[in-house]
């Protein structure tokens, strides 16, 4: 018997959105949550991922040239990321990489990915990096090459739970590149809220000699701090 299954006979494994108990070793998500997931339409603003029209587009004049999301960032979905990032829920990653390489345009998966790093302190915390761990799961799943191009200095604010207009206070965020970024760079992280993190990301890559990025989550925000 393989050690998955021995392991859900004495331990049975739980839905990682809604903790309900009778999946199978190999599920993640039970059958409602999957269900449940707010996929984002396909008609959707190329530029901020947006679901509806933009006349005044958050993303006009960021470093990203497109971005694009599986699911709007509520419900099941919420769920599901908050268990990626703080229940160590982290057969996730491969979840949700795998439906950003079902759903996402092919022509935004060519380059070489790279994730967004985390805050150093919470890095320590809680032992590794979400957007990493989706960024490494997509390469895998789509055969591009991943590279670390980027750090996050230790005195870059907590992005989660501040207000849009908060986020794209000057000096929050402190990116650097290590080296030479790829010439066409994905960038990678769990959600897109603002854009301000992607857009500060997408700065130092293309300053460090990417001559397009494109920025890839799983999520999109899609109320009023989705701009």
């Amino acid at each position: 018997m393989p050690c998955e299954d021995l392991l859900a006979l004495i331990v049975p494994p739980t839905c990682a959105a809604c903790r309900a108990p009778g999946l199978r070793a190999i599920d993640v998500l039970c059958a409602a949550c999957r269900r449940a997931l707010p996929w984002l339409p396909a008609q959707r603003c190329e530029r901020c991922a947006l679901p509806r029209p933009c006349r005044r587009c958050p993303a006009a004049g960021a470093a990203f040239a497109a971005a694009w999301s599986a699911v709007a960032y509520e419900g099941v979905a919420r769920d599901a990321v908050r268990a990626l990032k703080f229940a160590r829920a982290r057969a996730l990653a491969d979840v949700m990489a795998a439906q950003i390489a079902a759903g996402a345009p092919p022509a935004l998966l060519l380059g070489t990915i790279v994730a967004v790093p985390a805050h150093p302190i919470r890095l320590r915390v809680r032992g590794f990096d979400a957007a990493e761990l989706l960024a490494r799961a997509l390469a895998r799943r789509t055969g591009l090459p991943l590279e670390r191009p980027l750090t996050r200095g230790a005195r870059s604010a907590r992005q989660l739970g501040a207000a849009g207009d908060v986020r794209r206070q000057a000096g929050r965020l402190t990116f650097a590149a290590r080296g030479r970024a790829p010439a066409t760079a994905i960038l990678v992280d769990d959600v897109h809220t603002t854009g301000t993190t992607l857009d500060a990301c997408a700065t130092v890559l293309r300053r460090a000699g990417a001559r397009h990025v494109v920025a890839i989550t799983w999520a999109r925000s899609t109320g009023p701090t989705g701009h």
